[in-house]
């Protein structure tokens, strides 16, 4: 890596592995290309497999067949058999991967979600949408749409809590995620209780100044970007779309507590602060927070920067802890400071009990 991205050994093994499931360079890129990328499966070597998540033992896997408007599309649902009871009532996260609207390798973001049902306790539904070029603008938001009220329909029989359901999505996954809150508070549907964006893309006009400083990125050129959203647009007009691009929302007012995580040499960094910017203008609540030494895409691999970071302010938010309290820490800086804050709380009462 150059100056302008220091990325520490580790790191960069990790942007050569992301490389196995998404090609870079567009104009290789063809149908059959796609698709084998899509299908592939994650190799059994152990110098990849101990870059990407473990598998934890007790998650369950069901596959589903979700309706969607003129077709039918599959979702995965993980869940936590650690945590069934007869009683109790567990979080639920649906989620939409990234990939660009093109890109989506099951098996890679099926390993993610599992960690995700462990991580959290959480029931974790992973909604392989259709993707571009085959299926064009608003396919992929519109399947998300749907597969989100199909869930609604299943919060009883899986023992969700309706009050703890969230979505999440990176990337382009994120981008719709951010769409299907638009369209549920247009539709007035049921809300969910938060959605987490991890470096989402919410302005296609691909304008700001992170897009310039980083579009020569290790993970996400500009090439890439302008490819991603060829595919998936029918015409240059879709990219002014709100479901396309949710910070050109004329209203971002009603939408759910939103927590955007971003890196900092990703060229949409400014794409996820810029839109908490805008939703807390509109009165909504939202919590942007950036990641240093890390790049696009960093999320899925629990070695590379930023990501133990990540893994805690996601288990904070689907626990219950306020979206503008959110904090940047691993699980052990977390304990620490609840240590912290427990002796200071003890001291002050023995001092006013001792006059």
């Amino acid at each position: 890596m150059n100056e302008k991205y220091p990325l520490s050994r580790k790191m960069r093994k990790i942007v050569d592995l992301s490389a196995f499931f998404i090609e870079r360079d567009t104009d290789k890129l063809t149908a059959e290309t796609i698709e084998s990328f899509n299908t592939r499966s994650v190799p059994s070597s152990r110098k990849i497999r101990s870059l990407l998540n473990k598998q934890p033992k007790r998650i369950s896997k069901t596959t589903y067949i979700i309706p969607v408007n003129e077709g039918a599309i599959t979702g995965y649902f993980f869940n936590s058999l650690d945590d069934l009871t007869l009683t109790s009532l567990k979080p639920m996260i649906i989620y939409f991967h990234g990939g660009g609207w093109v890109f989506g390798n099951m098996d890679l973001y099926g390993i993610y979600c599992s960690h995700l049902a462990h991580l959290t306790g959480a029931c974790v539904l992973l909604v392989d949408y259709r993707l571009a070029p085959r299926y064009k603008f608003p396919t992929a938001v519109e399947d998300c749409y749907d597969s989100y009220l199909w869930a609604l329909q299943g919060i009883k029989y899986w023992k969700v809590d309706p009050d703890r359901l969230f979505l999440a999505g990176d990337s382009a996954g994120g981008t719709l995620s951010a769409g299907v809150c638009l369209l549920a508070r247009d539709r007035k549907d049921m809300m969910p209780s938060g959605q987490i964006l991890l470096y989402p893309c919410t302005d296609g006009r691909l304008r700001t100044e992170s897009f310039s400083q980083y579009s020569d990125s290790p993970t996400l050129t500009e090439k890439q970007m302008q490819f991603y959203i060829n595919s998936y647009q029918r015409e240059p007009k879709d990219i002014l779309s709100p479901l396309f691009s949710p910070l050109l929302a004329p209203d971002l007012s009603r939408l759910p507590d939103t927590l955007i995580i971003g890196a900092q040499f990703d060229p949409l960094k400014d794409d996820g602060r810029l839109f908490a910017q805008a939703l807390n203008e509109a009165g909504s609540t939202a919590n942007y927070i950036e990641l240093k030494n890390t790049v696009h895409g960093f999320a899925m691999y629990p070695h590379a920067e930023g990501t133990q970071e990540t893994d805690c302010m996601i288990r904070q938010f689907t626990s219950g802890r306020p979206c503008a309290k959110i904090q940047s820490l691993t699980e052990a800086e977390l304990k620490r400071e609840g240590r912290m804050k427990m002796q200071q709380a003890s001291q002050q009462l023995h001092q006013e009990e001792n006059g």
